[in-house]
């Protein structure tokens, strides 16, 4: 678990605070506690006070190290109501429309993130994904220069039959369906940032096809070059393959055979599939045959971090979401 444990201490170095909406849950409860004792981050739980307080003795959980905000009676309500008002009134909305919506705590928790008394929200153990991404890019907003949110998995190759070993990145593999090549230029530059905050070396880069270096024609494939010819004019120091087979992608010798020139050497840490299909079954066939853990779907993109659980998650899969978003903000920050 090498690169997970790089994320936690990345994450133990310096906590940020990370707001949750979804406490009437155990596995959040759960989660947070064990992110607070563990210490990667400062948890704020937004949601009704009674009920948090039921849930929280339930689960036989301690709220005490963790700061609460009850939408219905703090006292950030009027500003952020005010915020609400400001970014969606272009939409029609009025400000007592906006007064009653800062009562929801996905959106009272993401305009905290855009107020900045949040560093980063995570959310999807009950609302959909859908919703959590809606409201991050209403709410938050896209990052400076980026004109898409998509979505990344951190994939954990620590098992002792793993033959490649560390952290890799998967893009997108949860939310862009079919990008064109300027959408898969920016899914390719956000996954290589997701690099290089998350693993412990520099982004190298695979732009995934059933083509290697021009080996098949095919509108596809031309999509997949063209998405990294963009990627290369952007950030030339890149390391960055442009259309090449997995095998080539991740094995040094079969790089040395079919791409002898290329500065990935078949040890790419990043891996960009050229649809959402391809993605989705590419990371579940690693996590499911190939025993890789799956950390995500994580977004990438937004001005500031907002994540998505799945509805199925386990609580360690809440803690580790919550510990690369402590790290995601870091890398905002500086």
């Amino acid at each position: 678990m090498k690169a997970l444990n790089h994320v936690r201490e990345l994450a133990r170095a310096e906590p940020k605070r990370i707001v949750l909406c979804e406490g009437a849950d155990a596995r959040i409860l759960e989660a947070a506690a064990r992110a607070t004792e563990q210490g990667y981050a400062t948890i704020i739980l937004v949601g009704d006070g009674a009920e948090l307080a039921r849930a929280a003795d339930l689960a036989n959980v301690s709220l005490a190290a963790m700061t609460l905000v009850d939408p219905q009676r703090s006292e950030l309500a009027p500003r952020l109501a005010e915020r609400l008002y400001e970014l969606r009134r272009h939409k029609g909305m009025t400000r007592e429309e906006a007064a009653t919506g800062v009562g929801d705590p996905l959106t009272f928790a993401n305009l905290m993130v855009a107020e900045g008394l949040a560093d980063g929200s995570v959310a999807g153990a009950v609302h959909t994904t859908a919703d959590v991404v809606r409201s991050a890019i209403q709410l938050i907003g896209l990052a400076p220069g980026a004109r898409l949110v998509s979505s990344f998995f951190l994939m954990m190759l620590c098992k002792p039959f793993h033959s490649l070993k560390g952290g890799m990145i998967f893009s997108d593999c949860g939310l862009v369906v079919d990008p064109d090549a300027d959408q898969l230029a920016q899914i390719a530059l956000a996954a290589a940032a997701s690099a290089e905050a998350l693993l412990d070396e520099p982004a190298r880069v695979a732009m995934l096809s059933f083509s290697t270096s021009g080996s098949a024609h095919h509108g596809s494939v031309d999509k997949v070059v063209a998405a990294a010819r963009r990627v290369k004019r952007d950030r030339p120091e890149l390391a960055i393959d442009e259309d090449v087979q997995l095998d080539a992608a991740i094995v040094a010798e079969i790089a040395e055979r079919k791409l002898p020139e290329s500065r990935v050497g078949g040890k790419a840490n990043v891996l960009i599939f050229p649809n959402l299909e391809a993605g989705n079954i590419g990371y579940k066939l690693a996590e499911r045959i190939g025993g890789a853990e799956a950390i995500g779907p994580l977004l990438q993109g937004l001005a500031k971090p907002a994540n998505d659980l799945s509805r199925g998650c386990s609580v360690d899969d809440i803690v580790n979401v919550i510990t690369v978003t402590t790290v995601q903000a870091q890398r905002l920050s500086v």
